[in-house]
């Protein structure tokens, strides 16, 4: 089980580095229209996709992992604060910055739930868990693994940032 949130967590954070470094400049705009730090720190936008690499990389190390899970489900805490405080400034057309460059994805209260749970789940790989010699089946399980819920994952993002917007329409909270 270990190997396989390593995984998934290592492609979660590699494929968030990859939009990021895709159209750097978009996502400073991003970064900076999150009203979090002053204006002249947007230049710091191109260190949260160093920093997503880098725990897409100590993720897979075995002696980096414990570290790296622990800073990982900081960054989806700062994630989650960010969002929540900008929704609790009634900024609801605010692009949350998760998806790619041409994709405008307005912040929502799900992501900040989301963000939770996966930094919850994340924290689970700073415990300590025993390793057993690999066979070659582990791999193909391991491997399907990731590629299912991968697939799982992004459906599901696909589905609430589709759903979510009309629902709140619908109830009339947006």
């Amino acid at each position: 089980m270990g190997a396989l949130l390593d995984g998934l967590f290592a492609l979660l954070f590699a494929a968030a580095a990859v939009q990021k470094l895709r159209a750097p400049a978009h996502f400073a705009e991003v970064f900076a229209a999150y009203r979090l730090l002053p204006p002249a720190a947007a230049r710091l936008a191109l260190l949260v996709p160093v920093l997503e690499c880098l725990l897409a990389g100590g993720l897979l190390v075995g002696a980096a992992r414990s570290g790296a899970a622990c800073a990982g489900a900081l960054l989806l805490g700062l994630y989650a604060a960010a969002i929540a405080l900008n929704l609790r400034r009634g900024r609801l057309d605010l692009a949350c910055g998760c998806g790619a460059a041409h994709e405008r994805r307005p912040i929502a209260p799900w992501m900040v739930v989301r963000n939770l749970v996966l930094a919850g789940a994340l924290l689970l790989l700073a415990l300590p868990w025993r390793s057993r010699p690999w066979a070659g089946a582990d791999a193909l399980t391991v491997a399907g693994g990731i590629a299912v819920a991968a697939l799982l994952y992004a459906s599901l993002d696909r589905l609430l940032a589709r759903i979510a917007p009309q629902g709140a329409r619908l109830t009339g909270a947006a």
